[in-house]
């Protein structure tokens, strides 16, 4: 039996990690039972940056790996040798990792090959699509199959790890993206855009970024947009636009001259939190977006052809409508149109969370190096 503060080292490189482990990691901070370690890969940066700032974490290490047009090959090996030195260093008696970002799996593998016990965060979501979302639906499996601590978001995310015949513990904890949401939420932030008067539109919160919507799948969410702005003159659309020139370089095309239409750089997370307490729907492929809006009230259209969160399609906080212009224009417009499904949507009970799951891992953690 060993005595505490025990070792633990988090991981993170992108936005939504750090979004999701910043509750994560302020518990452990805060617990004398654990001497914990945050280290940055740097898969993304700035973006990271903003999140950990307003949630008063800094790195312990940081690998800084981020290189312009970098591909999955150059995250994983930069990511993979980094961390092995560092957890030879640290000695962690437990690695927590989150998602399925290809920073979670190579962290899980640099742990797996030096046989330190692995903590999933958000285990256990599937599409069954092994290339949709891609790399995503591939990482979370791999990451599953080596994990010894898996936490669960919700009941279906249990019944997918069994169904995935892993070892392991799983424990049903909900998700940490909600604790993360209440925390912001609470201080009612800002979200001012040039231009963009809040109270004058009723404004749709539009978030694209995803590989498997690069393209033709693009250009057809675009087209959508452009049909719902010129139908409903009331509306406005506000779209944060990724720094991945793949995806920006088509939506200025296709928008950037639309009078109705405020693209910006990534908003900070508060801000983001901020403009969906005030917009009137979202439509976004983002996964996250999903657990976040129906917290705060706000029906989500999920620009995807799959969702490894049906929860929120079958609690009717979101509505999976692909990337067919006509269907993403037509239940857009049912929602514009009719009050009473908006209502329902709006009103329906979040599958995601309590906002406790981080105390949870946490105890759960602490149970198991004890």
């Amino acid at each position: 039996m060993t005595s505490p503060p025990y070792k633990v080292c988090i991981t993170l490189g992108t936005r939504p990690e750090a979004i999701k482990l910043a509750p994560v990691i302020k518990k452990f901070r805060d617990s004398e039972a654990f001497d914990s370690h945050v280290i940055l890969t740097g898969q993304h940066r700035e973006m990271v940056e903003q999140v950990m700032e307003l949630f008063d974490i800094t790195a312990d290490e940081d690998l800084n790996i981020m290189q312009p047009r970098q591909t999955l090959t150059d995250i994983t090996y930069r990511s993979l040798q980094g961390l092995e030195g560092i957890f030879q260093k640290i000695k962690p008696q437990c690695v927590i990792v989150q998602g399925d970002t290809t920073t979670a799996f190579a962290a899980t593998l640099a742990a797996f090959y030096q046989q330190i016990p692995i903590g999933h965060v958000e285990a256990g979501l599937r599409t069954d699509n092994i290339y949709n979302p891609y790399p995503e639906e591939a990482n979370r499996r791999l990451i599953s199959q080596l994990t010894q601590l898996h936490f669960a978001p919700t009941q279906l995310a249990v019944e997918n790890l069994g169904r995935s015949g892993v070892t392991g513990e799983v424990h049903l904890t909900g998700n940490t993206v909600i604790d993360a949401l209440l925390t912001v939420a609470e201080k009612r932030p800002q979200c001012a855009i040039k231009g963009l008067d809040w109270t004058e539109y009723r404004v749709l919160l539009a978030t694209v970024h995803r590989r498997e919507n690069w393209g033709e799948p693009l250009q057809d969410i675009l087209k959508g947009f452009n049909l719902i702005l010129d139908k409903f003159p009331d509306t406005a659309l506000l779209l944060p636009m990724h720094r991945n020139p793949t995806v920006r370089e088509p939506i200025q095309a296709a928008l950037g001259n639309h009078p109705r239409v405020f693209l910006t750089e990534p908003l900070d997370y508060a801000e983001l939190v901020g403009a969906i307490q005030r917009c009137y729907l979202l439509l976004t492929d983002s996964g996250g977006l999903q657990e976040e809006a129906p917290s705060l009230g706000k029906p989500v259209l999920v620009l995807r052809e799959t969702t490894e969160r049906p929860e929120a399609v079958d609690a009717g906080t979101a509505k999976l409508v692909g990337t067919d212009y006509q269907n993403i224009v037509t239940h857009t417009s049912e929602l514009l149109s009719d009050r009473l499904i908006y209502e329902k949507m709006a009103n329906a009970v979040n599958p995601f969370g309590d906002g406790k799951a981080s105390d949870r891992i946490l105890e759960i953690v602490r149970r198991y190096l004890h």
